[in-house]
Order: C-alpha cells, then sequence, then structure tokens
C-alpha cells in the first residue's frame, strides 16, 4: 500500500491556529465505519452516542512545557532545546537546534543560569543526552523557563498553557498533546458517568513522532517511533468487563487507541501492564480491542490518517475529510473532531 493512497487536499486556512473558548463547542463529524454516512453535530451532542454499559478510555498523559531557549555559554548562540524522554533525574534525551553547535561537552544555559545543561552523548537519531544543573524541584525550574510544545503547523502564540492539555491531564511526560481529549470538558465527562458510562484511565506519553512524515513510499517500509504506556489494573478490569457484558470499548483518540491495542491479548482482553510500544496500526489490521474512535483530523499521508483507515475503510474516511474541508471545519490539534462507530442499531439523528 502506497503512502500517497492517504493524499487529502487541506487548505492551509482550515489548519486551527487556537482553540474555541470552549472546549465542548467544536464540531463533531459523526461517520458510520460501516456505510461511510456522514452526520454534523457539535462535540457536546456525543452524550447522544454513548450508551450505559459502554466504556471510555482516555488518555492521562501531561505535556509538560518542553521546549527551551538558551545560550551556548562558549559563544553565546542561541540554542533551542526540545525535552523527549527523562531517562534519570537530571539526564534527558533532547532534540537540540542548531544540532551542529551543540557536540558532547558543549555547554547551554537557561534563564540567566537558573538552568544549565552539558551534552553528555549524541545517540544514532541525532537526538543529545543532556545532564541538566539547577537547584530547587525540576518541576518548577521546568515550569518558569519552559515553552508548551505546540505542533510547528501553529503559528499563533498560545495565550493560556493549559489549554494545550486535557481537563483530566495528570502523569506528566508529554511532548505533544493527545488532542482528541482537547474536547471534553469536566462537565460533559460527569454527564457521561451519570449516564452510566465507565470511564477508564490509561497512560501513553506521546512524543514527536507523532508529528513525522511517511518519508517511504510503501507505507509498511516506514519506521515508527516508540511510546511509553501504561495501564493500571483497576482501568483494565473495566475493559474486560465491559466487553464481558456487551457493551462497547470507545477510544478517545488514537493514542488510547495504541495503548489498548498494543496490551490486547489475541482474545482482546486487557492486562495490567506497561511498556514501550511502536505499533503501526494501517488498513489490514484487525482491531482487537476498540470498537469505536472519537479522533481529530489528522496530517495528509499520516501514520495517523493510515490507523483511522484501518479501523473505518480508506474511502470512507477520506471521503469524511474532504467533507469536512467542503463544509469548512477546523484541523489538526486545536480543530474539531471526527466520531468513527457502527451506528447502525443506533440512530444517527438522536
Amino acid at each position: 500500500m502506497e503512502t500517497k493512497d492517504f493524499y487529502y487536499d487541506l487548505p492551509e486556512e482550515l489548519i486551527a491556529q487556537d482553540p474555541l473558548e470552549k472546549r465542548s463547542d467544536s464540531r463533531l463529524l459523526l461517520v458510520d465505519k460501516n456505510t461511510g454516512n456522514i452526520e454534523h453535530k457539535h462535540f457536546y451532542d456525543i452524550i447522544n452516542y454513548l450508551h450505559k454499559g459502554d466504556c471510555l478510555v482516555i488518555n492521562d498523559t501531561k505535556v509538560i512545557p518542553a521546549r527551551l531557549h538558551g545560550v551556548k555559554e562558549e559563544t553565546g548562540a542561541h540554542i533551542e532545546v526540545l525535552l523527549l524522554q527523562r531517562k534519570s533525574a537530571t539526564d534527558w534525551e533532547c532534540l537540540v537546534k542548531p544540532g551542529k553547535k551543540m557536540r558532547n561537552g558543549a555547554r547551554v544555559s537557561f534563564g540567566e543560569g537558573l538552568l544549565k545543561g552539558e551534552v553528555i552523548d549524541t545517540i544514532d537519531d541525532g537526538n543529545r543526552i543532556i545532564r541538566f544543573e539547577f537547584e530547587g524541584i525540576w518541576e518548577e525550574v521546568l515550569d518558569k523557563l519552559g515553552e508548551m510544545p505546540i505542533p510547528p503547523y501553529i503559528h499563533h502564540q498560545l495565550k493560556e498553557r493549559e489549554r494545550y492539555n486535557t481537563v483530566y491531564a495528570k502523569n506528566d511526560g508529554s511532548a505533544a498533546a493527545p488532542t482528541a481529549g482537547l474536547h471534553w470538558t469536566k462537565e460533559l465527562l460527569q454527564a457521561v458517568k451519570d449516564k452510566g458510562v465507565e470511564i477508564a484511565h490509561v497512560t501513553l506519553h506521546v512524543g514527536l513522532g507523532t508529528f513525522r512524515p511517511v518519508k517511504a513510499d510503501k507505507i509498511e517500509e516506514h519506521h515508527m517511533h516508540s511510546e511509553f504506556y501504561i495501564i493500571e489494573q483497576s482501568e483494565a478490569d473495566k475493559i474486560n468487563r465491559t466487553h464481558a457484558e456487551g457493551g462497547r470499548v470507545i477510544c478517545t483518540g488514537t493514542t488510547s487507541c495504541r495503548t489498548i491495542e498494543s496490551a490486547a491479548l489475541p482474545d482482546g482482553t486487557i492486562p495490567a501492564t506497561s511498556g514501550w510500544t511502536s505499533i503501526f496500526i494501517y488498513p489490514g489490521y484487525k482491531f482487537k480491542c476498540m470498537d469505536a474512535l472519537i479522533t481529530n483530523f489528522h496530517l495528509p499521508e499520516s501514520t495517523l490518517v493510515m490507523l483511522v483507515s484501518a479501523f473505518a475503510g480508506r474511502e470512507h474516511v477520506l471521503n469524511a475529510y474532504n467533507e469536512a474541508v467542503r463544509e469548512k471545519y477546523r484541523f489538526f490539534s486545536f480543530g474539531d473532531a471526527c466520531f468513527f462507530a457502527d451506528f447502525r442499531n443506533s440512530s444517527m439523528e438522536e
């Protein structure tokens, strides 16, 4: 299967640059995964399509202010550092720009010396391991100096840092938000619970690989990035109980999907587990656990469009995307949402 098979034409003006004032006011495209039928709603309408006995899976990772601006101590040159993965109390794997100025032994200072770092290693993909020096509590230093690592296609400055996190974010570790979850409000989640829907929390720390373009002509040749995930026993029990009792497991976002599909046993049950996943889901994949998917609109030819196409069919997905373009939906991280599900047993006009 070729990468170009997942292309669609997106006018640049449809890329959302700012979050809406109220999260749940975003639009929602309902798509029947079997027929491709489409309905236009708002995200707050999703309560009508979640039923007692269902289980909503959400990713409670938290984006940290991982972008740091500093100066090279030897020359004063501007250096940008993006924290990717914590290796120890002081050491982080980082993306450094410009990398050629930061070889092993190079030192960088942030916030007039409030935070300092030294490159101690360069790894295979060009990322650096930086050992940081600071006084006090790391999280407080980072909160003072760091910026939220919003995606490169967003050119506006983020006015409120918390808008690039979900309302249920609690586990620090992501360099990018699980953006489908940005639509949920605490009030809407409470309404979901009141309706008798279980809510299962999983954690997958989203890396910058989520934005990595597929450069291979054949999608099977693409090298997928790895991300760390955790599923606690109590949350696995909720998912397993839902299926045992005939309910649906509905994932909020591709990160929740990748988490439970990575963990699922051949019979679809979920154990308590943690580890690294590099699962690449594209058409031909047989889903073991997920029954429905709430997700944002993704970049053309991206691994995420391929994942959604594996679930709902490439033609249905591209048709839905083209409809969203015609109707001027807002795309990507701060954009609108889709809900892919089997609506044959319940009216899409509820």
